[in-house]
């Protein structure tokens, strides 16, 4: 009798192992094809920035470059505005990523509004007229007013940008650049936080495009010659 219940509790206690694996095995089938799909979306993805890769001349900033740079600029704008009412204005979209990066940074509370402008208009040189994409400006009347943007060219982007904000009078204006060209410019703009200086020649990733192409690189490069001229 006692190893008749055994034999039935063994039986009992062997089925429901069974019962309780089914939904553990089909968990494990589905994290699998969770990390084929996830490999496959990554795979696809490296495959892109290759592709991109050899459309550029060289790389002049890397991940790891560009984000010891955005630690030391968030260290000096964290000092430089404590105790103060900083508003950000992010012009987009070169911006887009430098900005996310760098605010991450600064432990300070801020607002952030943004300006969509455009003055390349789809070329490799500014045009000179600058568009903005919006009908109002923000309100930052007597605020102090942060500009964030990708690139300091020509100087008209920034300069329209500049003498906008002014006509609504906050408390006070910097600007704030991830990259300066040494150029020779058309607008004289003053410039408070730089993160690098680099020649005339013109990049393109970490937000900044071509024809809205290569935003999505991890790193700054010199877009080839030859496609600049290409229609």
């Amino acid at each position: 009798m006692v190893r008749a219940n055994s034999l039935r509790a063994r039986q009992s206690g062997y089925s429901g192992g069974l019962e309780t694996a089914a939904p553990c095995l089909a968990l494990v089938e589905s994290a699998r094809c969770e990390s084929l799909h996830h490999a496959l979306i990554c795979a696809a993805a490296d495959g892109l920035i290759v592709w991109m890769r050899g459309d550029l001349e060289r790389v002049l900033f890397d991940e790891p470059a560009i984000h010891r740079r955005l630690d030391d600029m968030a260290a000096q704008i964290s000092n430089d505005y404590r105790e103060r009412d900083l508003t950000v204005i992010a012009v987009l979209h070169g911006s887009l990523m430098f900005v996310a990066d760098l605010l991450r940074r600064i432990p300070l509370p801020l607002k952030l509004d943004c300006l969509r402008v455009a003055s390349y208009h789809g070329e490799a040189e500014s045009s000179g007229d600058v568009v903005f994409k919006q009908i109002t400006v923000p309100d930052v009347a007597g605020r102090d007013v942060l500009i964030l943007d990708d690139v300091l060219d020509s100087g008209h982007t920034l300069a329209a940008i500049r003498e906008t904000l002014e006509t609504v009078k906050p408390h006070s204006i910097r600007v704030c650049v991830l990259l300066s060209k040494n150029k020779q410019r058309a607008r004289d703009v003053d410039i408070d936080y730089v993160g690098f200086e680099i020649a005339d020649e013109f990049v393109v990733g970490y937000g900044l495009d071509f024809k809205e192409r290569y935003r999505n690189l991890p790193y700054i490069g010199v877009l080839r010659k030859e496609l600049l001229e290409e229609d």
